[in-house]
């Protein structure tokens, strides 16, 4: 019989993990392998053919990049069988953290991701290297909101700038030495930091500029 989802996850799969394309893999036979070892019976997991008899799964709708190349949306899908336990994982087709192109495609790049998709799913529903997944997650996440420039504030700028300058001053340096150290007046240290309050005016402006009224 099968572990439990909580002693699972405390299987140290870190051994075995590899990176590959910018991203850490877990191997898909050694997941097999660690599942067996932990009780399960039967492990196995196969493509899913669409409607053409084919595993890949593409939109209909190209999408056009920033360079000019058309490309498609591509997915692919997977049946896991872990003794009673079936079902169906399904994701886009990457190349390590980047989806893969029309021009990139290939069974390889396929079977990969099907191979990932399998260890994905074992990990959701078993807990087997799941935290490997939760490290991926959060990562993207931080990315993605690093990438976000809605979520970007000026003013946090000027905090870390005036935290710094505070320990400069509690370090001993005068606010003459500070100024001297950056080949400037005080009046210009000065004036940069209102430099702050001078841009999230303007950026509050271009915002409310109404372009109906021209």
């Amino acid at each position: 019989m099968l572990k439990s989802y909580k002693d699972l996850r405390e299987v140290d799969v870190s051994k075995w993990v590899e990176e590959r394309d910018k991203a850490e893999y877990l191997n898909w036979a050694k997941v097999i392998d660690l599942l067996h070892e932990n009780g399960a019976e039967k492990v196995y997991f196969e493509p899913i053919a669409n409607e053409n008899g084919s595993s890949l799964y593409m939109s209909t709708q190209e999408y056009t990049d920033t360079k000019g190349n058309k490309n498609r949306v591509y997915e692919t899908a997977v049946k896991i069988v872990i003794d009673d336990l079936e079902f169906i994982q399904r994701g886009p087709v990457m190349n390590g953290s980047n989806p893969v192109k029309d021009n990139s495609m290939s069974q390889q790049r396929l079977w990969n991701c099907q191979t990932r998709l399998f260890v994905k799913g074992v990990a959701i529903r078993t807990g087997l290297g799941f935290d490997l997944w939760l490290k991926d997650e959060l990562k993207n996440a931080k990315d993605n909101w690093e990438d976000d420039l809605t979520k970007h504030d000026i003013f946090k700028i000027k905090e870390r700038c005036q935290q710094i300058y505070t320990k400069k001053l509690k370090d001993g340096l005068s606010v003459k030495e500070i100024a001297e150290k950056l080949h400037k007046t005080e009046d210009e240290v000065k004036a940069l930091f209102s430099y702050f309050d001078t841009l999230s005016n303007f950026e509050r402006d271009l915002s409310n500029i109404d372009t109906k009224s021209r």
